[in-house]
Formats: structure tokens, C-alpha cells, sequence
């Protein structure tokens, strides 16, 4: 494994979110491919050097904020960091992030520009702290009062994004406007508005999620297409290559799938 991986002891105070600290082992390498979970990812740099790149060349460095579905970001360069990763479903990112996740849409964008100067003293007390269970603490401590202080989502926008969450992305949209008595247009409007994604593309990145993650455990395409709702193994290949940029066979080897069942073993 390429990073040490510690876990916190007790779950977040904000319902749905987790968090794992990851520190280098000197062996992360540049053009490292980051995959797309369906939340919203704070990656909290306190230690050593991180510098990512957006899926459109960008680059970002120290602390960022990871949009829903951010794309094809890679590792720039990688020199002994030390890094805090939360992952915020997206409704508690709207408040969290103050709308901004929102707003910035599927990019990755540096903290200090959302939060200004709190994102450094963040990072400095991160660094000061003696123990992951100490920076565990401090981190949800300040997820905890933004979200309290934050806008909160619509609630009819939080229940489509759990009923897309809770079927793995496989709800057709015009059955969740339906259902919400409202109509597509207006769906698509809100729940883009809050969240960063169009309902479609959010139940793609999720149903995405559920997939990668059998690929990168074994399974064979043809199958995993079958299980988990794609047209055929075609399908499969085209929704990866969107996600990623590489096909089905070379994503299901990449690290930061393989480090998921260590830093978040309740994903699913």
C-alpha cells in the first residue's frame, strides 16, 4: 500500500460523513489517477507537499475540495504528506462548504478559496495536533458548526439524492419527479442548484461507484455490467472511460480503489 491509513474511533457527529488520514510513504507516484466517489471530498493537507491537477490540467495545491463526480484528477506531485480526507455526502456539503461545493461542480478546488484564512489555521492545528484521534476530533468539531451555521438543502432534494443513493443510481428521474410530485424541469433545476450535478449524471457517478468497486475485487466485466444495471459490457466500458479516462481493465487495478476497503470499510 502506498499510505499509512488511520480510521477515527467513533463515527462523525454530521450524520453520513467519514474521514480516514493518510500519510505518505514516500512511494506515491506523479500522474497517480484519483477516482470519483459519489460525495463531495475535503482533503485537508497539513504536512509535506500535495499537488493535484483538475481534470481539465489545473493545478491545486495543499488543501482542496473535490466537487461531486470531479473527473479524471491526477496526483502532480506527492512529497511526504500527511492529509485529513472527508467525504461529505452531498446535501451535508451544502451546508458544510456554505453552497460553494454547489457551485464549483464537479472541479477540484483549493480550500483557501472557499474558506480563506480558516482553511490555513485549519491546517495549522491539524499539524500541532499529537494524534489522528486528536485531529479526528478537531476536524469534525469544525464540520459540526459549519453545518449547524450552513444553508440546508431543500428536503425534497436530500430524498431524491438518498433515493439515487439508496438504489445504487438504478431509479429512473422522471419516477423520483413523479414521485416528488414535481416535474423533470424543476428536479433537475434544484437539485443541480444544491448539489453540483444533474440528478442523471449523480445516479451515473453512483451507479459508477458501485461497479468500479467489483472490478477493481475481480469481478469480470461482462458480469459486473449485469449486476449492476448497464446496458451491456459496452456500456460499462464508455461509463468508466467517462469517469476516468482508462477502460475497465486498467481502472480496476488503480491504488485509490484498492485503499478503499481499508480507509472507508463501511462504503457500502
Amino acid at each position: 500500500m502506498l499510505w499509512d491509513v488511520a480510521r477515527p474511533e467513533r463515527p462523525s457527529r454530521v450524520p453520513g460523513v467519514t474521514m480516514a488520514g493518510f500519510r505518505d510513504r514516500g512511494r506515491t507516484p506523479a500522474g497517480l489517477r484519483l477516482i470519483p466517489p459519489p460525495a463531495v471530498t475535503l482533503a485537508l493537507v497539513f504536512g509535506g507537499t500535495l499537488a493535484l491537477a483538475d481534470a481539465g490540467g489545473r493545478p491545486r495545491r495543499g488543501s482542496v475540495v473535490a466537487g461531486l463526480g470531479f473527473g479524471a484528477a491526477r496526483v502532480l506531485r506527492a512529497d511526504g504528506f500527511e492529509c485529513l480526507q472527508v467525504r461529505l455526502p452531498p446535501v451535508v456539503a451544502f451546508a458544510v462548504l456554505g453552497g460553494s461545493a454547489a457551485d464549483a461542480g464537479g472541479a477540484v478546488v483549493a480550500l483557501d478559496e472557499l474558506w480563506g484564512r480558516e482553511a490555513a489555521r485549519l491546517g495549522e492545528r491539524l499539524s500541532e495536533a499529537s494524534s489522528w484521534q486528536e485531529r479526528f476530533t478537531l476536524a469534525d468539531a469544525v464540520l459540526v458548526d459549519r453545518s449547524e451555521a450552513g444553508r440546508t438543502a431543500e428536503p425534497e432534494v436530500a430524498w431524491a439524492w438518498r433515493r439515487i443513493a439508496g438504489t445504487r443510481g438504478r431509479v429512473r428521474i422522471e419516477h423520483l419527479a413523479a414521485e416528488l410530485g414535481w416535474s423533470r424541469k424543476r428536479l433537475w433545476s434544484r437539485f443541480h442548484a444544491q448539489l453540483g450535478l444533474p440528478p442523471k449524471r449523480a445516479a451515473r457517478l453512483v451507479r459508477f461507484d458501485h461497479a468500479v468497486h467489483r472490478l477493481a475485487a475481480g469481478r469480470d466485466a461482462a458480469r459486473v455490467a449485469a449486476e449492476t444495471g448497464y446496458a451491456d459490457q459496452s456500456h460499462l466500458h464508455r461509463e468508466v472511460r467517462a469517469f476516468t479516462g482508462v477502460p475497465p481493465s486498467v481502472v480496476a487495478g488503480e491504488p485509490f480503489l484498492a485503499v478503499d476497503d481499508v480507509a472507508w470499510p463501511a462504503r457500502a
